[in-house]
């Protein structure tokens, strides 16, 4: 038997009696749960965030109106791209839901393995990032449609 550590009372830990005590102990639960509420909040800010991309085109077509002047072309890019980041919160949160509850169970049943790395915190970055690549690729194919000092077609009005 494998020898871990001594408890408070001087009797030794078995790595056995150590998987035991893991799936008795509260802490090892509200750990989990606070993680499971990381990754609800991860979620819901992904969500937000898709909500403000996808609403960001409608708040500048807004501004543009109050400019007298040529209408500027709108992106056609900001409502599918908030509505990917929406939707990856929402595959955020039904994957954390069950990777919750499959954790639970195997740490009730102790079967729980440990030292792997997250499949969903990697697989969410490495989709993030791809989402970031294709975002600064956009902003580095656009237009710059800001007026030059130079352009009479735009009147400002005080």
């Amino acid at each position: 038997m494998l020898r871990i550590r001594s408890g408070a009372d001087g009797s030794t830990m078995t790595a056995e009696n150590t998987q035991e005590n893991a799936s008795r102990d509260p802490r090892v639960y509200m750990a989990a749960e606070r993680t499971f509420l990381a990754w609800i909040r991860t979620g819901l800010a992904l969500m937000a965030f898709g909500f403000v991309i996808a609403r960001f085109g409608l708040f500048l077509r807004e501004i543009e109106a109050t400019h007298p002047g040529p209408e500027a072309v709108p992106s056609a890019l900001s409502l599918p791209i908030g509505m990917a980041f929406v939707l990856i919160g929402v595959v955020t949160n039904i994957l954390a839901s069950v990777h919750h509850v499959r954790y639970i169970r195997a740490l009730n049943e102790g079967t729980l393995t440990n030292g792997r790395p997250s499949r969903l915190a990697i697989t969410l970055a490495l989709v993030l990032a791809a989402a970031g690549i294709g975002i600064a690729a956009y902003l580095g194919t656009t237009n710059d449609r800001t007026p030059s000092a130079n352009d009479s077609s735009r009147q400002h009005t005080p």
